[in-house]
């Protein structure tokens, strides 16, 4: 294996652990301060995150999911009709 290959193989490596730690640190995986997630209450394409079924933001597929969730500002979800401030049993991962 060539320098160059060994360099840019390492810079690779390090990209892949940096992502990963970003998304697994105690920041990203607390959320936005001051906000909460709501569940069942984005519309199709709004959600702002993952659920059990998709990985990634905008793929809910019809409004109202119940396991799909936005940010709101903390105490909102709790006025909103057919919101949830937890997580569903049904997209808990075990």
């Amino acid at each position: 294996m060539s320098q160059t290959t060994k360099t840019l193989a390492s810079a690779a490596l390090a990209g892949i652990i940096a992502v990963g730690v970003g998304i697994h640190s105690p920041e990203a995986q607390a959320g936005k301060k001051g906000f909460e997630k709501c569940y069942g209450i984005a519309k199709k394409g709004m959600n702002d995150c993952g659920t059990a079924k998709h990985s990634c933001a905008a793929q809910a597929k019809t409004d109202g999911e119940r396991a799909e969730w936005v940010y709101v500002p903390e105490g909102t979800c709790k006025k909103i009709v057919g919101s949830f401030s937890e997580k569903p049993a049904s997209d808990k991962k075990s």
